[in-house]
């Protein structure tokens, strides 16, 4: 079979694929579109943000009044626009970011793969010997230096009071460990993802609808 013979039939099941008033295949592309619209959304956010996720919702209060529950946190590369800040540095360089000095990061605790990522504000780095000084190493059965965290709202820092179930006491926060940096938070728009299921359950029923009336305005004017 030649490749013109190949590239034709290709291009003729193509066209009946878009051109098809049957149901199931209308759904199928419906679907495919939205798909191809959600990936593209998603590869140009990872090309902005040089990391992934490249968006966290807010779940907690951890970080009020700067960060509330439902706000969509857009992350980049901790590099990126600007090296990483901590709230020591940014009071002796004046640079802040959501209402306080330093950046704020997202990171995942211990390492872990298995919970979901935190986004608290990193307040100072510190070194392994620092951590043994500080009396942190008591916590840890490896210690090691890292990143002292925590959240705007909360009176402690995250190393050595906040426990995570399956994960055990914070620890500091290791580079390899971090997702990224917040850079803008979107109030609200963040309910969207925690409700992703019963979002794509109406997109999808709404396409059903969409295709039915299509469906019986054209059998009418048949």
């Amino acid at each position: 079979m030649s490749d013109v013979t190949l590239l034709q039939r290709v291009a003729s099941i193509l066209a009946a694929f878009r051109e098809s008033d049957n149901r199931v295949v209308s759904l199928a592309r419906d679907l495919l579109w939205v798909v191809v619209v959600v990936g593209g959304i998603a590869l140009a956010l990872y090309l902005f943000a040089g990391t992934w996720p490249a968006v966290v919702t807010i779940e907690s209060e951890s970080m009020v009044p700067h960060m509330n529950v439902g706000d969509l946190v857009l992350v980049v590369d901790e590099d990126r626009f600007g090296g990483l800040t901590t709230w020591v540095e940014g009071q002796q360089t004046g640079h802040s970011s959501f209402g306080d000095y330093g950046d704020v990061i997202v990171y995942r605790p211990n390492g872990a793969d298995s919970v979901h990522p935190i986004i608290h504000r990193a307040m100072t780095y510190v070194d392994t010997a620092a951590v043994e000084e500080s009396g942190l190493a008591q916590f840890y059965a490896d210690p090691h230096g890292g990143y002292i965290t925590k959240g705007d709202n909360n009176p402690y820092i995250d190393q050595g009071n906040l426990r995570i179930a399956g994960i055990g006491l914070i620890e500091p926060v290791r580079k390899e460990w971090i997702v990224g940096k917040a850079l803008v938070a979107v109030p609200l728009v963040g309910y969207l993802p925690l409700h992703l299921a019963e979002f794509a359950v109406i997109v999808v029923v709404i396409i059903l609808i969409h295709d039915l009336i299509l469906a019986r305005r054209k059998g009418k004017e048949e």
